[in-house]
């Protein structure tokens, strides 16, 4: 997995109840109340610290200050998405190695109201590419859809956010970009997560004409964390976007540098790809899980393969087995790698492929699925799933009852490496969530099939996977994550510990993990995981290995009408109520 860690996915999900970030290991402080009159309070999430809660709302991001500038626009009397929309943009100032407006994402939004709406502001593949965009004669390569010109999908970000300022905001757009602009303009200490980042990968950044003199020092070394890190070229096009909206940025002279950037790199990025964006308003999937209503995004996400794995795991009582007991895990293994094998077999662009959506997230064939797995021994690779024939994450939740969750991506570390010319902006690599040749995986070790091939103007496959949920006595969660396809099992195995373990969101996301995909037949577990539990599991048939990461899960939630923003300890952040 190269550069295989969460920061390579920035997920946000924003509910109108509490946002909530992935986080690295760092210190704790103790949990923070407030009242209705009170100042916002910010506590730093931790393994050992209670989560924090309060009855207006909150928020969590992978930054403080991302945090801090969240609960000043719902101070302002802004909505969850005003929040959202902030944070975004600040976020990706603050941990440039995750997100960006180079990239793009997915936006689940529950109304005051009531009302789901999913926003897919997904990159595009260039107009010029094709099915053998990655081959040359019999050779596969493999590393031009991961770095440089060829690995950089349309970006959708920008266009993406205006769609839902538009639509759901209070605010202007100038006041939800001035924190962002300030930040890149006046500069900002390096975070730990940012500077690991760029440790791990100083020498594809010593490879980059434009990222290296911002990342590393005059004498070639990473920027350490507590340097001020300045981005001017950046502030003055977010500048722009702040005046003249998302025309700034796929029009005119941004959109030209953008494509000669591109080009020059050895791209076929164009202005017209860019003229020619646009975000899609999409239908949310929906299923009922222990008296929840789970919403989730439709594809090109990956939110149906968690709705698979629920109604798997519907008819049994998990709660009976015991929270990571070997037969808990085991079926949840199980039921994993059936989620994974369709995900591979059937997921893409629903523009481009037909995705039997209806069929896969039915509870009919998650009770046909749960047939086939025996409770000591695992199946032979062909008997999963349909037999036919890389991030950051916010959570926001405000007082009127809106809820957002946001995920938005570069793919990636510093996405394709590349900086935008004078824009100041970093490109994503998202070309390489295409299946780029039959059996050939990804960064992240996903292989795929045809029906998400690389093609002209098409989106690419994504394991993001925002969910809210609404259950009984007006409880709600929203939950997402970073870490490629780590993102579906952190996420699933949160809710799963919440809902039926009455987990707290802060043991939930804590708890260690497992990860099975599928291919490769590997079983990973987190440290934590007791070494007799990993011997049981070797025992029913499953390659056990050590997960040397996990995905950085951010949680939201209102119980008892108090809210809860846990961050992640995984990566680094800190969760805030209101």
């Amino acid at each position: 997995m190269p550069r295989g860690n969460p920061e390579g996915r920035f997920v946000i999900t924003i509910v109108a109840m509490a946002l909530v970030s992935a986080v690295a290991p760092s210190a704790c402080r103790p949990p923070a109340t407030a009242g209705r009159d009170a100042a916002p309070a910010v506590a730093t999430a931790g393994r050992d610290v209670a989560p924090v809660a309060d009855t207006r709302g909150g928020v969590a991001t992978e930054h403080p200050r991302a945090t801090e500038i969240g609960l000043a626009i719902l101070e302002q009397g802004g909505n969850a998405v005003d929040a959202a929309i902030a944070i975004s943009y600040a976020g990706c100032v603050l941990n440039a190695s995750s997100c960006g407006i180079g990239g793009g994402g997915f936006m689940l939004i529950r109304t005051a109201e009531g009302a789901v709406h999913a926003l897919d502001y997904r990159e595009r593949a260039p107009e010029g590419a094709h099915r053998d965009l990655y081959r040359r004669g019999d050779e596969i390569l493999r590393a031009q859809s991961r770095t440089g010109g060829l690995a950089v999908g349309v970006p959708g970000e920008i266009a993406g956010l205006e769609a839902a300022r538009e639509r759901f905001a209070r605010l202007p757009r100038a006041t939800l970009m001035e924190p962002a602009i300030a930040l890149a303009r006046d500069g900002f200490p390096i975070g730990q997560h940012l500077a690991k980042a760029i440790a791990r990968n100083k020498g594809s950044i010593r490879a980059s004409t434009g990222l290296a003199p911002l990342l590393l020092d005059a004498s070639g070394t990473p920027r350490a964390a507590g340097s001020i890190l300045k981005r001017p070229a950046l502030a003055r096009t977010l500048e722009l976007v702040a005046r003249d909206g998302s025309a700034a940025f796929y029009h005119g002279a941004v959109a030209n540098e953008l494509a000669r950037s591109v080009t020059a790199a050895g791209g076929i990025l164009t202005a017209d790809d860019l003229a020619a964006y646009r975000p899609e308003w999409r239908t949310p999937l929906r299923a009922t899980y222990r008296g929840f209503e789970i919403f989730t995004m439709p594809p090109p996400s990956s939110g149906g393969v968690l709705l698979e794995v629920l109604h798997i795991l519907a008819a049994d009582d998990l709660a009976a087995m015991g929270h990571l007991s070997p037969e808990y895990l085991h079926l949840l293994a199980e039921a994993m790698k059936h989620g994974f094998a369709d995900r591979a077999r059937w997921y893409g662009d629903p523009a481009f492929t037909n995705v039997p959506i209806e069929r896969l997230t039915s509870p009919t064939y998650g009770q046909a699925l749960r047939k086939r797995i025996k409770p000591d021994t695992v199946g032979p690779a062909g008997q999963y799933g349909m037999i036919d024939a890389g991030t950051a994450h916010y959570s926001v939740m405000d007082e009127d009852g809106m809820i957002v969750g946001c995920t938005t991506t570069i793919n990636t570390a510093f996405g394709a490496m590349i900086i935008g010319g004078d824009t100041g902006i970093i490109l994503n690599n998202e070309m390489d969530d295409f299946s780029i040749a039959p059996g050939v995986p990804n960064s992240f070790g996903l292989v795929g099939g045809e029906a998400n091939a690389v093609d002209s103007g098409k989106r690419p496959l994504s394991s993001m996977t925002p969910v809210i949920a609404l259950g009984p006595d007006d409880q709600r969660i929203v939950v997402g994550g970073s870490g490629g396809p780590l993102i579906i099992s952190g996420v699933l195995q949160t809710l799963l510990g919440m809902i039926d373990f009455g987990l707290g969101a802060e043991p939930a996301i804590h708890a260690p993990r497992i990860h099975d995909q599928w291919a490769p037949p590997v079983l990973g577990i987190e440290e934590g995981i007791d070494a007799t539990i990993a011997e049981a599991l070797r025992d029913r048939g499953h390659t056990v290995r050590t997960l040397p990461f996990s995905a950085a899960v951010q949680v939201v939630a209102r119980r008892n009408a108090h809210f809860q923003a846990a961050a992640d300890a995984r990566k680094g952040g800190r969760g805030a109520t209101w």
